[in-house]
């Protein structure tokens, strides 16, 4: 990434999880009674997030941990979950696929977030009805070296042990419903300025399995960047996990935030993220 000082950016605050000497988990739903939701705490930390498009055709999946990406954007009602899968979906394959060169690109599922009208703080758990839900305000990875071979074998079946032998790849494809989006943009780490101590694996208790994620620790190190104003037809790649343990980037911290250069009538975020795993013959 070239000369990223001389970038235009915002100074914003970002959301980390506080250290801790026992592991974190976080229940997806309502715990059972006694039990918190979550044990572990957030803090915000002051930094600068710098405008990635005048570097854009600089940035990569396997440099980065991200990039930024044009195409399709056909799908009329992102809430009619019909249609995603119809439309939707094969415009994210072909994305993922022309970015990674994949062999083949698998997506199993995906989340609408929007946040509320009266845009209440970004680290609140909001889950609205039909499973949409607010974005996420902290500073996270969706897989982790536990979390990311278990995820293929509970998807894929018959086909994973042979499938694991190769190179796979966990790719999130984040995108507006409606553009451009001004409020809780997201935020992405250089892949390259996040240390493994920089990382807290944390169990995430579903109701019928456990997963694993990591949350971010602070580290002044870290550079964030985004894309501001994105339009529907843009969409954001986010490299979750990489089973490569090349020195490629194997994954990238991501959050929403508050943009302070925002206007105050900005339209609430709406967004769509569908997950997906890249496989490659070698």
């Amino acid at each position: 990434m070239n000369a990223p000082d001389r970038l235009r950016a915002v100074e914003a605050e970002l959301n980390y999880m506080v250290p801790m000497a026992e592991k974190p988990f976080v229940y997806t739903y309502t715990p059972p009674a006694g039990t918190p939701g979550r044990n572990g705490r957030i803090e915000a930390h002051r930094v600068t997030i710098r405008d990635a498009r005048p570097i854009v055709s600089g940035v990569s999946l396997d440099n980065e941990g991200f990039a930024l990406v044009s195409g399709p954007a056909k799908t009329r009602n992102y809430y009619d979950k019909d249609e995603i899968e119809r439309v939707c979906y094969p415009e994210a394959i072909d994305l993922v696929r022309k970015a990674t060169g994949a062999s083949r690109v698998v997506i199993f599922d995906h989340t609408i977030r929007v946040r509320p009208a009266d845009k209440p703080s970004l680290t609140s758990r909001v889950e609205m009805k039909d499973g949409v839900r607010g974005p996420v305000g902290f500073a996270h990875n969706d897989y982790t070296p536990v979390s990311g071979p278990q995820r293929v074998r509970d998807l894929m079946g018959d086909e994973a042990e042979d499938l694991l032998k190769r190179r796979f790849v966990f790719v999130n494809i984040w995108r507006p419903i409606r553009g451009p989006v001004l409020d809780a943009p997201l935020a992405l780490c250089d892949a390259r300025s996040v240390a493994d101590a920089d990382m807290a694996a944390t169990d995430l208790v579903y109701p019928d399995r456990t997963g694993e994620v990591f949350n971010a620790l602070y580290n002044p190190a870290h550079q964030w960047f985004y894309f501001p104003a994105m339009e529907r037809e843009e969409a954001v790649l986010i490299k979750c996990y990489d089973s490569l343990t090349d020195g490629t980037a194997r994954w990238s911290l991501h959050t929403a935030f508050d943009d302070p250069t925002a206007p105050a009538d900005a339209p609430p975020r709406e967004s769509v993220e569908l997950r997906s795993i890249a496989f490659f013959d070698d």
